[in-house]
């Protein structure tokens, strides 16, 4: 089966399908869709997803968008993906898939905003708002507390109290991970009251090295640019700091 993942990995959901695929050896073609330069809304892309969104697959029978059912169809397309990315127990999958839809509306909202409202607001054009910033901050902690509090125990290493890592381990810290693109002080500050979570982060960094590096490889990158960009330059958008980036990545 030839797999085209159409991605741009400064997207978090796009890391999170490409290191799965990494990790379980799914053979892929990876089409880069620059989203600074607005690729998404090319009508070539918009074949493939008319909503204009990464990461999006075609394998050569149909076309499907939206990173959570993507993850599902590929662990259950590919026979030697291991059980425990999308258990073939049903109750076990329904868990799963309550974090997944609990994700979208609420971790994901909090990141997301927060983010665009303190970094990446101004490197795409876009003015930040502190209220905005302030009111996702309180969803993005809340949202941490409830991964914390619900989902992680002191026994196992993963989400509902697995051994190993799920589908939705996968994407909720491939979420997390956007936060590294903060200012140190505001990164630590949201998370080093979250040990459990840091400890869950790291053991699904462990879980799908080298590929969990290489797939962040472009948002550290990005990061230590950033912080060399003097705070008063104004910078139209994100291509700005990907040209900067384009001869190392």
């Amino acid at each position: 089966m030839n797999i085209k993942i159409y991605s741009d990995r400064m997207s978090q959901p796009c890391r999170a399908v490409v290191i799965f695929c990494d990790a379980n050896g799914i053979d892929f073609e990876e089409v880069n869709v620059d989203l600074a330069k607005r690729e998404n809304h090319l009508p070539e892309f918009r074949a493939i997803n008319p909503l204009g969104q990464v990461p999006a697959i075609y394998d050569g029978r149909f076309k499907l968008f939206e990173s959570h059912a993507i993850l599902r169809y590929l662990a259950c397309v590919f026979p030697d993906v291991a059980d425990h990315w999308y258990p073939s127990d049903l109750c076990k999958r329904a868990k799963i898939d309550s974090v997944l839809d609990w994700h979208h509306s609420n971790l994901r909202r909090g990141a997301v905003t927060f983010c665009m409202n303190t970094v990446l607001g101004p490197i795409v054009g876009l003015a930040m708002s502190p209220r905005a910033a302030a009111k996702a901050e309180k969803l993005l902690i809340s949202s941490l507390s409830k991964i914390e509090s619900m989902w992680l125990s002191e026994n196992e290493k993963f989400l509902l109290d697995n051994s190993q890592p799920s589908i939705a381990d996968l994407s909720l810290v491939c979420e997390i991970m956007q936060l590294e693109i903060l200012d140190d002080q505001d990164r630590t500050r949201i998370l080093s009251p979250f040990k459990k979570v840091l400890k869950w982060i790291e053991n699904t960094r462990i879980a799908t090295s080298p590929h969990f590096e290489e797939a962040h490889n472009i948002l550290f990158k990005a990061k230590s640019k950033i912080k060399n960009i003097p705070n008063e330059e104004n910078y139209e958008s994100m291509s700005s700091i990907k040209a900067m980036l384009s001869s190392k990545l």
